[in-house]
């Protein structure tokens, strides 16, 4: 897809035209990541049960997907649940299960409608066996599409990965001195993608929250205050316009400014 399948797409007289437009399409980022947090904020506000704002992010999930694969965008990776989301009460963690199952019925149609690729990073043999299977059989109808990538997170974090990356690495026959960054980042969760250039946070919080330690060395980070459920379109064309405003050093210097231009 493209951006002017996303302009298409878009209703005439939307505000959000008029970011489409200032989109650059050759420096688009490959890899976008999201820290989808704030659900639960959100429902506060609205003195609504914690479970009332995953059920509303659904909705968000749904229309970043759609853009980003419109968009042409390569990679976008959804941090869904870490492996420290355990820790909530039981009712809840039962209800995001839930909600996931339901996606992934509801949803299918869409994801080969829009030429999507379902990945799933993280410890799924850590989930119940009626979630693996919903995760594998979208794994499978997908696989044979060749647009967006779509990562979802579950059961992960980023020390884990790395761990079990190393583990991976042991018993791959691959000699100690033959292991290098290049060669190390294959056994990664996701091994043969490229790194998120861009890592965008909702609600505000300044923190990475152990998503994708290793592969975020040189992403540019943005963040909003706005909360997942009510992030959409608009808010991920501002990140990129935002983004394609940034000079990527990657550790270097800036070029040299031209005599007479400030």
């Amino acid at each position: 897809m493209s951006l002017d399948q996303l302009m298409a797409w878009i209703p005439p007289g939307s505000p959000d035209l008029e970011l489409a437009r200032q989109i650059q399409p050759d420096r688009l980022p490959q890899h976008v990541a999201i820290i989808m947090d704030g659900n639960g904020r959100w429902a506060g506000k609205r003195h609504l049960p914690r479970v009332e704002g995953h059920r509303a992010g659904i909705q968000s999930v749904r229309e970043v997907l759609e853009t980003s694969a419109r968009l042409g965008l390569k990679v976008l990776t959804l941090y869904a649940f870490s492996v420290e989301n355990w820790k909530r009460p039981a009712a809840e963690v039962g209800t995001l299960m839930m909600l996931l199952k339901r996606y992934l019925r509801s949803e299918l149609a869409t994801l080969l409608e829009n030429n999507i690729r379902f990945h799933v990073i993280g410890r799924p043999e850590g989930l119940a066996p009626d979630i693996r299977a919903e995760l594998d059989d979208a794994a499978c109808q997908t696989s044979g599409n060749s647009g967006l990538l779509f990562n979802i997170a579950l059961n992960y974090g980023g020390r884990a990965e790395i761990v079990d990356a190393v583990r991976t690495a042991m018993t791959s026959g691959l000699a100690p001195a033959d292991l290098d960054e290049e060669s190390f980042a294959r056994f990664l969760y996701t091994g043969g993608q490229p790194d998120p250039d861009l890592l965008i946070r909702t609600s505000g919080e300044m923190r990475v929250s152990n998503f994708l330690l290793w592969q975020i060395a040189y992403a540019e980070i943005y963040v909003t205050d706005t909360l997942w459920p009510d992030f959409r379109r608009r808010d991920l064309l501002e990140a990129i316009v935002a983004y394609q405003k940034r000079d990527r050093r990657y550790g270097g210097i800036a070029p040299p400014v031209a005599a007479g231009v400030k």
